[in-house]
C-alpha cells in the first residue's frame, strides 16, 4: 500500500521513512571513524614528537601509515557501533514518543467523559487478559489446539 505521510501541518517529511536510519547510520559511522582516526593520530604524534625533530619525513610517513591503518581497522568497528547506537536511539525515541502520546491521550480523556469511560473499560479489561495468558490451563488448551491444528499428533 503506497500512502504518503504528512505531518499535522500537512507537510510531507523531508526524508523517506526507510532511508532515514540508513543515512544517519552512515553519517554517524563516518563521524565516529573520523574521531577515532584523529585520536590515534594525536597519540601517534605525541609518541613521535621527540623523534620527529631529526627525522621529519620519516615522522610524516609514520603518521600517514597510522592514519591509513586506523581507517582500515576502525571502519568495521565504527559501522557496527553506529548501527547499535542508532538502534538504541531509535528504541529510546520510540519510548519517549509512546510516553508523550499516552500523556496527550490522558489529557484528552480528562476533558472528554466518553473517552475517559472507554479508557477505564480498557484498563479494567487489561489485567483479566494478562491473567488469562498466565493461566496454566489456558496455556495447555492453546498448546493442545495448536497440536491438533498442525496435525502434530501420532496415532
Amino acid at each position: 500500500m503506497n500512502t504518503a505521510t504528512t505531518s499535522m501541518l500537512g507537510l510531507s517529511p523531508s526524508l523517506p521513512a526507510g532511508a532515514a536510519p540508513a543515512a544517519f547510520t552512515k553519517v554517524l559511522a563516518t563521524v565516529l571513524l573520523g574521531a577515532g582516526v584523529s585520536a590515534l593520530l594525536v597519540v601517534a604524534d605525541r609518541l613521535l614528537h621527540s623523534w620527529a625533530q631529526s627525522h621529519l619525513v620519516g615522522a610524516w610517513l609514520a603518521l600517514w601509515a597510522v592514519a591509513v591503518l586506523a581507517i582500515m581497522l576502525l571502519r568495521g568497528l565504527t559501522r557496527l557501533l553506529a548501527q547499535k547506537l542508532m538502534t538504541v536511539l531509535d528504541a529510546w525515541s520510540a519510548q519517549v514518543a509512546r510516553r508523550r502520546a499516552e500523556a496527550r491521550l490522558w489529557a484528552m480523556a480528562q476533558r472528554d467523559p466518553l473517552m475517559m469511560r472507554d479508557l477505564e473499560v480498557a484498563l479494567d479489561r487489561a489485567p483479566a487478559e494478562r491473567n488469562k495468558r498466565q493461566d496454566f490451563e489456558y496455556i495447555k488448551t492453546r498448546r493442545a489446539a495448536r497440536l491438533v491444528r498442525d496435525r502434530l499428533y501420532y496415532i
